[in-house]
């Protein structure tokens, strides 16, 4: 079954209620919850239930789904946060009606994907080439999560106060993967104190939209997880004092903040791109000894101020790895960036940093031909090794091999530059091996903006008096 496709045709039905994109993903989300939560028997008031609204009609249909979601709005704990603002968009009790009955004819909890993530992240594709607007900013492709948590092991029974967070948490991706690579390795292995306190004390997020923020948590709760997710501004809000033992993080793209910089004592550099404070803000809130691994645009390895970002972070941290994403990573959403993964260890200061090339000359991600894949990372698993940070032994691949190693010296004579090759790129000078015309466009598009971005902080620096 294309899941996608089937929740898009509900769509089509709310749409035709006069209801828009964002809404009617939005009222679709409470039905699938409702739904979900009865297949799962999470336990909801039994008058405001799925069973209490699936067999009602008219009239009597529209009254009794505002006063469920009231009543789930009004409640105490993860249902109310899940629920606030929650307010019916239906005018029609047909249509209503006929997204009830698309909704209860599939166990949805049966189907081996996840429905409030990967399946959302879907209908967010499908509204953005409808609506034009970006999906991007809400989505990290699975297999890139999966690969991410498989090294970093972000395992709660290391310590008995072991805390995951993601600042940027979107849909909760890396923390419901993070969830179920540790119910996978550990199955049966553990008591229930521990598993209550994993489920209600380990996972903490932050996310500036409200929308994902809903369905990270609905996500989780359908997991039996209570998630701590705030919604905020994790750069420009003032520190919240928390710290984490594992960060797990992909900062949504683009560099420009809110046109201004923060003002935070514990962000050294100055500066108004996004990308740079979100590695100053992770670095504040890691635990001393607690590890990151972050998904930053390969423009924020050479813009602006980024020497000075780096610098500061391989002296407070060990930036012991940086993974370079294929080409084509996160299409279909945001096609033309090209993008890295850092993985860094807060405490020790970085002797040496190992970079895998896993870009140059391998093809590009294509939707259709070649979507990605895990097994794309196999050889970078293998050889980042079994310590989460970063200590394992390494070996070193030739010039013409993807995984080298540069010590901290070679890289402050580059001034903190990190986007460094050595491949020989084979497509240069070869037009049978040129990248598709959309990619090439949508490349030369992402780097304009950049471009632009920095330009427009320095006409803000000119303006305020900055010179």
């Amino acid at each position: 079954m294309d899941i996608t496709n089937k929740l898009w045709g509900m769509c089509h039905t709310l749409r035709h209620d006069g209801i828009d994109y964002g809404d009617y993903i939005e009222q679709l989300t409470y039905l699938l919850f409702l739904k979900m939560a009865d297949e799962r028997k999470v336990e909801v008031n039994k008058k405001y239930n799925w069973q209490s609204l699936i067999n009602l009609s008219g009239i009597e249909l529209l009254n009794h789904y505002t006063k469920i979601l009231q009543n789930l709005r009004d409640s105490e704990g993860i249902l109310g946060e899940i629920f606030v603002q929650a307010i019916p968009r239906f005018s029609n009790p047909v249509n209503l009606k006929k997204v009830l009955n698309m909704v209860d004819e599939i166990e949805w909890t049966s189907l081996e994907i996840d429905v409030k993530g990967e399946a959302f992240e879907g209908l967010l594709e499908k509204a953005a080439s409808e609506g034009k607007k970006g999906a991007g900013q809400y989505f990290t492709p699975r297999p890139l999560i999966r690969t991410i948590v498989e090294v970093m092991q972000p395992d709660p029974l290391v310590t008995k106060d072991f805390t995951i967070c993601d600042p940027a948490c979107g849909t909760a991706g890396f923390l419901m993967v993070a969830y179920e690579w540790w119910m996978k390795k550990y199955s049966e292995s553990f008591d229930k104190r521990q598993l209550l306190r994993i489920r209600k004390e380990t996972f903490h997020g932050q996310e500036l939209v409200p929308r994902p923020r809903r369905l990270a948590l609905m996500n989780m709760f359908l997991h039996g997880i209570e998630p701590q997710i705030v919604l905020g501004d994790s750069i420009y809000e003032p520190d919240s004092g928390l710290r984490f033992d594992c960060i797990l993080t992909n900062p949504p793209f683009g560099t420009k903040g809110a046109n201004q910089i923060p003002t935070r004592g514990d962000f050294t550099v100055e500066t108004s791109n996004k990308q740079l404070n979100f590695i100053q803000h992770v670095v504040t809130i890691l635990k001393l000894g607690g590890r990151a691994a972050m998904v930053l645009p390969d423009n924020v390895l050479f813009a602006d101020q980024a020497g000075e970002v780096i610098k500061n972070l391989m002296e407070d941290c060990n930036l012991h790895t940086l993974l370079r994403l294929p080409n084509g990573t996160f299409t279909p959403y945001s096609q033309g960036v090209k993008a890295n993964v850092l993985f860094f260890q807060k405490g020790p200061k970085t002797e040496e940093v190992w970079i895998y090339d896993n870009r140059t000359n391998i093809p590009g991600v294509t939707k259709k031909d070649r979507p990605l894949t895990e097994k794309m990372f196999e050889d970078f698993i293998s050889r980042y090794g079994k310590d989460p940070d970063g200590r394992a032994k390494r070996e070193a691949t030739d010039e013409s091999g993807r995984f080298r190693n540069y010590n901290a010296k070679e890289i402050a004579k580059r001034n903190y530059n990190l986007d460094i090759t050595w491949l020989k790129d084979e497509s240069l000078g070869n037009n049978d091996n040129l990248p598709e015309p959309d990619l090439l466009a949508s490349e030369s598009i992402t780097e304009l903006n950049a471009c632009i971005d920095e330009l427009q902080e320095i006409l803000d620096l000119l303006e305020n008096g900055n010179e």
